[in-house]
């Protein structure tokens, strides 16, 4: 797919204004950048394994997170319609988080990039290695 595809359309709102008229592409940055983001993807894969959760569980669950990474992961990921924010009748009130349709559907994108990244992640790191020393000869 080209950035000029006709499958895009530049009426959306979320468009870039700094991008050229002629590359539509630069509408969806926003939305490839939201994921592309490492910590959005590990917790949208958490919500998608575990079911709801709240927010200690997925704080305990995604490696390396910090609280407020995932207190800003989790707002952006709400904002785009991704996952549903619930506060549950408790003493005292706790909130849970759960997958909408469309983070429901995100994860099926997912998968298929987790297996690609697994089935050629010893490719990619010969490759790697492989440049390394390419490079470090230079």
């Amino acid at each position: 797919m080209t950035d000029t595809h006709t499958g895009i359309t530049t009426s959306s709102p979320t468009i870039d204004h700094d991008c050229e008229p002629n590359r539509p592409v630069c509408g969806i940055r926003d939305v490839l950048d939201r994921i592309g983001d490492t910590w959005s993807v590990l917790v949208t894969i958490q919500l998608r394994l575990h079911g709801p959760r709240r927010f200690g569980q997925l704080l305990r669950s995604v490696d390396g997170i910090s609280q407020r990474m995932l207190t800003v992961t989790l707002r952006r990921l709400q904002r785009d319609g991704l996952i549903d924010r619930t506060v549950l009748d408790t003493s005292p009130p706790q909130v849970e988080y759960s997958l909408t349709a469309v983070g429901h559907s995100l994860t099926d994108i997912l998968k298929q990039l987790v297996d690609w990244a697994a089935t050629n992640r010893a490719d990619i790191e010969t490759a790697r290695h492989t440049w390394d020393q390419a490079t470090a000869e230079r």
